[in-house]
């Protein structure tokens, strides 16, 4: 408690200002004020992201996914985005459960939403690829459950990447993302699995499969991707 006589005189040099004055020590204090809540704020993200860095070195993390995700936004500082190594990250990615963490842990890290950041550095048709290569997966991985029978997601998702690497383009132009075709067709186990995704294809898009991979394939490419099947199990 202020002694009387302070109270006194902080009260006399309180109505002895001006409007402007009084506005003046108002606006900064409310700087002041401002400063310190952006510093403290900075200084949590801070250690957020120091304690986020230090689960990063251990192999298979949401952390280590995140950071291999933003590396290939930065491309190793190359023009563009190295599209092989997110696919090839989000492929090894277990479960839905654990993409989760990779999005909090990404934001953690670097203070910006993963998503959003996919959806900067992606083609719609890359996009729609990552997606459906994520809607496939288990909600949460457990190594005990048998892998024979493949779920009508898993087909959905081959045959939307199948599709979505069709729909690549080069700017204004048509093209085909072949290394999306060849990272699916390395994922489907057997022919008959193949062929089911081929049934899906139709069902989802009414287009025969085998028809729009000649017509996106060069003629000579298309028997090499063929074979990649065809030394499948049936």
């Amino acid at each position: 408690m202020y002694p009387k006589h302070y109270r006194s005189n902080r009260a006399q040099l309180a109505m002895g200002l001006t409007l402007k004055e009084k506005m003046t020590f108002g606006l900064v204090g409310i700087v002041l004020i401002g400063g310190a809540v952006i510093i403290a704020r900075n200084v949590i993200r801070k250690r957020l992201a120091d304690a986020e860095e230090n689960k990063s070195y251990l192999d298979g993390s949401a952390a280590t996914y995140a950071k291999q995700l933003r590396m290939a936004f930065n491309n190793d500082g190359w023009f563009g985005t190295n599209i092989n190594a997110i696919r090839e990250t989000i492929v090894r990615l277990p479960s839905k459960q654990v993409m989760r963490q990779v999005i909090d842990s990404y934001e953690k890290l670097y203070s910006r939403s993963l998503l959003r950041d996919m959806e900067n550095e992606l083609q719609s048709s890359e996009y729609n690829e990552m997606l459906a290569i994520i809607s496939a997966k288990p909600e949460k991985y457990n190594a005990d459950t048998p892998t024979q029978q493949l779920p009508l997601v898993q087909y959905q998702s081959w045959a939307s990447r199948l599709k979505a690497a069709f729909d690549k383009s080069y700017g204004p132009f048509p093209g085909t993302d072949e290394d999306a075709i060849n990272a699916v067709f390395n994922e489907i186990p057997t022919q008959s699995a193949f062929v089911q995704t081929g049934t899906i294809y139709n069902s989802m898009y009414g287009r025969d499969l085998i028809t729009d991979l000649k017509g996106e394939l060069e003629f000579w490419e298309y028997p090499t991707y063929m074979q990649v099947i065809t030394q499948k199990p049936k």
